[in-house]
């Protein structure tokens, strides 16, 4: 059927599955030859640093241009080769803008891919706004796929599913486009067939189902990061804000932790609502292309969470000087490099929509407020933090990045406090560093009578805060005690 599909038929399934194999081994046979043709015309592609750059620019740029409301889309970014036969072709530009192929792909793409090519002058996130007002005008809609000459497709969608969907819907077009050229020319919908489907009720329907699955919740439409969460806290803070709509980036010097905890959530939750990236926090390199990779994968970053870090206790008398850097490195450091390599991709959106607020949220300590006994490289590193956080705050403001700390208390039911052969507890018996204890549960009756509330913090607590800090607008530079009153500001 032109423009619709392959009808087979057959006595039995096998049969329809023979004559099915035989006719694509028949196309195969006839296209082998023009594989290595370039179909559209000469490709070139943009490299190195450069690409890098531009499309860590221009997705959260249309993550904010192509969103009508509040809540902003999914754009996922594809460079592959097939695609780039298209998108790095001389005449691509005029190809896209012949039409679509069939309905399926008018009911996940639109009709037409916006063309944009970062050729001339002057300011590429403005002329880009400019091309996506034009397109809208031209239109009456947004685009779906954004061809970006030498660089890519973007596809957007209202969660990283839909927007995956269109990623592989256009990418099967340009096949099919790539291939017909080999059998003699493309045969496009004719207008008056696309403006009949374009219009019909159920193919309006189709695309209402084909956009469906966004997530209600208290972070719905944001892509968030937390780092060190293939387990324990960070573990939870992502799945508590899978569970509250965001598509959540799991970053861990443990990779294969963090892929699998993200495996669960997207298989709890929805495919790609959680994705696991490796990062070494307090190597710059392996931060940026963490960011690079986010972006790729989901077209920006509204919420950084930085989680990592690491605890080496021992008297100022004789701790190591490699556990002391090592604190200094993560906790301190770390925190500086995530916010340096994020900051350009988060503040992007607030240039094309003015007024949107995106958030830094490092996850501190009590140990950030007031001295630790024999813990003094952590809580230094924490002490820093939050000198790192009001620093930041002042100068980011500008950027419509809000920044603040959360500082928890003592997490007395968690395994760094409780594992009964490495937990705190035992380790802080054995060391004698509580007097007169004798048992496990003497040591935690100690640091439970710390806390006015009679009860360590937990990741609930934490949340609440997180939350707080994401919706109030009027809040930046802060480092907020989440301590059941054992710490207060004063």
């Amino acid at each position: 059927m032109g423009n619709h599909g392959l009808v087979v038929s057959g006595e039995t399934p096998e049969e329809i599955r023979a004559h099915t194999d035989w006719l694509f081994q028949e196309l195969e046979r006839v296209l082998a030859p023009t594989r290595s043709l370039e179909p559209f015309g000469a490709v070139t592609t943009l490299k190195g640093a450069g690409s890098h750059e531009l499309v860590n620019a221009i997705a959260p740029a249309l993550r904010a241009l192509l969103s009508p409301g509040e809540a902003m889309k999914v754009v996922t970014f594809d460079d592959s080769p097939s695609v780039m036969r298209l998108a790095g072709a001389t005449d691509g530009e005029a190809v896209t803008a012949l039409g679509p192929l069939c309905p399926d792909q008018i009911v996940y793409c639109k009709s037409f891919p916006l063309w944009f090519a970062d050729e001339a002058g002057g300011d590429p996130l403005q002329r880009l706004t400019d091309a996506v007002g034009e397109y809208r005008r031209q239109h009456q809609a947004l685009p779906n796929v954004v061809l970006v000459k030498g660089l890519g497709l973007f596809a957007a969608g209202d969660t990283w599913a839909a927007a995956d969907a269109v990623r592989q819907v256009y990418k099967d077009a340009i096949e099919v486009m790539a291939g017909a050229v080999g059998l003699g020319g493309v045969q496009y919908l004719g207008e008056g067939l696309r403006r009949f489907i374009e219009e019909w009720e159920v193919e309006s329907y189709r695309r209402e189902v084909a956009s469906s699955g966004r997530r209600a919740g208290r972070v719905a439409g944001k892509v968030a990061l937390v780092t060190g969460a293939a387990q324990g806290f960070g573990l939870e803070i992502a799945q508590d804000l899978v569970s509250e709509g965001a598509h959540v980036a799991l970053a861990d010097v443990n990779e294969v932790g963090a892929q699998a905890a993200a495996g669960a959530l997207s298989q709890e939750w929805g495919e790609g609502r959680a994705m696991g990236f490796p990062v070494d926090v307090a190597a710059a390199a392996s931060v940026d292309e963490l960011i690079h990779q986010v972006v790729r994968a989901y077209g920006g970053l509204d919420l950084l969470i930085s989680n990592a870090g690491v605890l080496r206790a021992a008297s100022v008398k004789t701790q190591a000087e490699r556990d002391f850097d090592l604190s200094t490195a993560v906790n301190y450091k770390g925190y500086f490099l995530c916010v340096q390599k994020a900051v350009p991709v988060m503040a992007i959106p607030r240039r094309v929509r003015p007024g949107y607020w995106s958030d830094v949220i490092q996850i501190n300590s009590k140990s950030g407020l007031a001295g630790s006994e024999k813990n003094f490289a952590y809580a230094g590193s924490k002490f820093g933090g939050v000198g790192l956080t009001q620093s930041f705050a002042l100068e980011l403001v500008a950027d419509g990045i809000k920044v603040n700390s959360v500082c928890p208390g003592n997490f007395l039911d968690g395994p760094l406090w409780s594992d009964p052969n490495t937990g705190l507890f035992v380790q802080y018996l054995n060391t004698g560093k509580v007097p007169g204890a004798q048992t496990v549960e003497d040591v935690k009756r100690y640091y439970t009578d710390k806390v006015p509330m009679r009860r360590g913090c937990t990741t609930a607590d934490v949340m609440k805060a997180i939350y707080y800090l994401v919706e109030q607008e009027y809040e930046t530079g802060q480092a907020l005690p989440v301590t059941g009153g054992q710490v207060m500001l004063h």
